[in-house]
C-alpha cells in the first residue's frame, strides 16, 4: 500500500480552506505555495498548510477528503484546531522561503 496525506491550506487571514489530496504532501504544498496549480488555492492564495492527516491508502484518504468536503466550516476549523491551535503554517521551515 502506498501511503497518502489529506490536507488543508488556507489563507494569510484563515478565512478559506481548501482541501485536497496527495501522495507526496511536500511536493503538493510546494506545488499551491510556488502558484504551479492554477485555480482556486492560487485565485485565493491558500498557500499555508493548517492540516495534514497520513493514511496508508490512496482509497481511505480519497474517502476522509470527500467527507471533510461535506462538513461546515466551523466543524472544517475545529478539526484544524485539534491539531493546529495556533493556526501555524505547517510546512513552514521545509523549503527555502
Amino acid at each position: 500500500m502506498k501511503e497518502a496525506f489529506v490536507y488543508i491550506m488556507s489563507n494569510k487571514n484563515r478565512t478559506a480552506t481548501y482541501i485536497g489530496v496527495t501522495n507526496d504532501i511536500e511536493r503538493r504544498v510546494m506545488e499551491h505555495k510556488s502558484g504551479e496549480i492554477k485555480g482556486f488555492t492560487s485565485r485565493y492564495k491558500l498557500f499555508d498548510l493548517v492540516y495534514v492527516e497520513h493514511f496508508l491508502g490512496i482509497k481511505q484518504a480519497i474517502e476522509r477528503e470527500k467527507q471533510l468536503k461535506n462538513w461546515h466550516k466551523e466543524w472544517k476549523w475545529n478539526l484544524i484546531k485539534t491539531q493546529n491551535p495556533e493556526l501555524k503554517d505547517l510546512s513552514e521551515g521545509w523549503f527555502n522561503e
